[in-house]
């Protein structure tokens, strides 16, 4: 008999979780998006914005170099996530 434990935890948590656990298990997994990384030109020192939502809040320092801030131009990082793919990274914006 399998028991499940259920608990509470925000929309916001759920996907902190969900990206932190496939970034342990999946080391090519990577995060860039515009203040994910702490923004306002201080990436990670502060890790004050986790991105718009606050969901990679505190990822920078569990995963060096693998969260990045990007410029506000989404045709700009998501064609750099594009080209990451094709090399064969998992990135995630």
């Amino acid at each position: 008999e399998t028991t499940i434990m259920a608990r509470k935890i925000s929309y916001q948590q759920a996907i902190n979780e969900a990206l932190a656990q496939e970034m342990r298990r999946d080391p090519s997994v990577f995060i860039m998006g515009e203040d994910v990384a702490g923004g306002a030109g201080a990436p990670g020192d502060n890790d004050a914005w986790g991105g718009v939502l606050g969901v990679t809040k505190g990822l920078y320092h569990q995963f060096p170099g693998r969260v990045l801030d990007t410029p506000l131009s989404e045709i700009g990082y998501v064609g750099a996530a594009v080209g990451a793919a094709t090399r064969g990274v998992r990135p995630v914006c």
